[in-house]
C-alpha cells in the first residue's frame, strides 16, 4: 500500500501531484472526544496513482501538502467536501482552491437529491464499494491493508466520476452553476465557528428578551470553553443545562452546584466563575438593549396556498432541467417566497433564479399558470387582460 509516513516521501509525492491538472482528495477523521475534527488520514490521487498520507506520523510535517491544496494551478476534487474543508480551514486558516465537489455537480447533472458517493460509483463507474471499514477507528495504528484499501477507494473512483461530471457540465452549459456553489464552499464564512452565534443552534420554543440574553451569554461561554479545551460542547454542558439556567438563573454562585448536569463544587472552578460572570453580564444589560425574539412565523400565520403551487412549479422545473430539488429551494424557501415575491433566499439569486425564481415570481403575479395534461404539468403564459375591451 502507498502509505506516506516520512517527509521525503511526502515531498516527492507533492512534487509529483503539483504537475497534475487535478487531484482527488478525501480525509478520515475522528470527532468523538474533541471539538475540532482530528485528522487521521489523507487520501489523494492523480490520474495514475493513489496514495494515503499519515498525518499522525511523528516524522511528518504536512506543510508541503497544504502548499499543494492552495496551489491555484491544481484543481482539488472532493465529494461532499464541507467537513474536509472545515478541517483544513481550522488547521491553516485558509481554504483549498480551486475545488470541485462531485456531490454538488451530480445534483446539477440529474443524479437526484441524495447524490452519495456509493451511488455515483455504481451509476457512473459501474462498480460497488466495500464499506466494511466505514466505522473503523482511524486514530489507531498501525492501519491494516483492509483499512487502506477502503480509504483509497474514496479517491480512485472519484477520478472517473469527476471526469464524467466535468464533461457533462461542459455539454449542458452548467459549469457556471457549479462555480457559484464552489464560491460558497471556499468562503471562510462558511466554516467560522463564532461563539457569539452559538446560541442559534439551541432549540427552544419561546422566551422573554432577558431569557434570550442569558441564553446567548451561556452559549457563548460554553462555545469558548469547548474551543479552548478542544472538547465537545456536551462535555462542557448540555443544552438542557443552559436552558435551565437561562430560565431560572440562580441568585448566588453557590447555587450552580444544585443545577442538574453540573458537578458538585462547580461554582468554585474556573469554568464556574466564567459562567457566573457571563450570567451577570446578561442580567445587567439594560432593558432597551436586550435582544429581540428571533423571528418565526406564528402558528396562526398560515402559509399561503400559493406555496403548494410553487412546490409543483419547483418540481416541474427541476425535473425538466434534471436538477435536484433540494439544491434549488428548500421547503422554508418556498414558504418565504409564498409570503414575499422578493424574499431574500438563495432561490431568488443567481442560476437558481434563472431556473426557478423568475417563474416563481411570475406565478405569484398571475403571469403564468400550471396546466395538467395527463401526468404531465405544463407552464403556460397568461396574456394580460385587454382593458379596452
Amino acid at each position: 500500500m502507498s502509505l506516506i509516513t516520512d517527509q521525503d516521501g511526502l515531498k516527492a509525492l507533492t512534487e509529483r501531484l503539483s504537475k497534475a491538472p487535478y487531484i482527488t482528495v478525501d480525509t478520515e477523521f475522528m470527532r468523538d472526544n474533541s471539538y475540532y475534527s482530528k485528522l487521521c488520514l489523507i487520501q489523494v490521487a492523480d490520474q495514475d496513482g493513489a496514495f494515503a498520507i499519515d498525518p499522525l506520523s511523528p516524522d511528518l510535517d504536512l506543510e508541503p501538502f497544504y502548499d499543494l491544496l492552495f496551489d491555484p494551478l491544481v484543481i482539488k476534487v472532493f465529494h461532499a467536501c464541507r467537513q474536509d474543508m472545515e478541517i483544513f480551514f481550522h488547521a491553516k486558516g485558509r481554504l483549498p482552491a480551486p475545488i470541485f465537489d462531485t456531490q454538488v455537480a451530480a445534483m446539477v447533472c440529474g443524479f437526484g437529491d441524495s447524490a452519495g458517493y456509493e451511488t455515483l460509483v455504481k451509476q457512473i463507474v459501474g462498480q460497488s464499494l466495500d464499506k466494511t471499514a466505514r466505522f473503523t477507528d482511524w486514530s489507531r495504528r498501525p492501519l491494516s491493508d483492509r483499512q487502506l484499501t477502503y480509504a483509497l477507494g474514496d479517491v480512485t473512483h472519484l477520478r472517473v466520476i469527476y471526469e464524467k461530471l466535468r464533461d457533462s457540465l461542459a455539454k449542458n452549459g452548467r459549469e457556471g452553476w457549479v462555480a457559484e456553489e464552489m464560491n460558497i464552499l471556499t468562503s471562510p464564512d462558511t466554516y467560522r465557528l463564532d461563539p457569539v452565534n452559538a446560541w442559534e443552534r439551541i432549540k427552544f420554543r419561546s422566551g422573554t428578551p432577558r431569557f434570550i440574553a442569558r441564553l446567548q451569554a451561556l452559549a457563548r461561554w460554553r462555545e469558548e470553553l469547548a474551543q479552548a479545551r478542544d472538547i465537545p460542547r456536551s462535555r462542557v454542558a448540555k443544552d438542557d443545562v443552559l436552558l435551565e439556567i437561562a430560565a431560572h438563573p440562580p441568585a448566588q454562585i453557590e447555587a450552580l452546584d444544585q443545577v442538574r448536569g453540573l458537578s458538585r463544587g462547580f461554582h468554585a472552578s474556573n469554568p464556574g466563575a466564567a459562567l457566573w460572570d457571563a450570567l451577570q453580564e446578561a442580567q445587567a444589560i439594560p432593558e432597551q438593549e436586550l435582544p429581540k425574539k428571533p423571528h418565526s412565523p406564528r402558528p396562526s400565520q398560515k402559509t399561503p396556498a400559493i406555496a403548494d403551487l410553487l412546490k409543483v412549479l419547483l418540481k416541474c422545473r427541476c425535473e425538466d432541467a434534471g436538477v435536484a430539488h433540494k439544491l434549488v429551494a428548500s421547503g422554508a424557501d418556498i414558504d418565504e417566497i409564498a409570503r414575499n415575491a422578493h424574499a431574500p433566499v438563495p432561490a431568488m439569486t443567481g442560476w437558481r433564479y434563472e431556473l426557478f425564481g423568475r417563474d416563481a415570481q411570475a406565478l405569484r403575479e398571475g403571469a403564468i399558470a400550471l396546466t395538467a395534461h395527463g401526468n404531465h404539468i405544463e407552464i403556460v403564459e397568461i396574456e394580460p387582460a385587454n382593458d379596452s375591451a
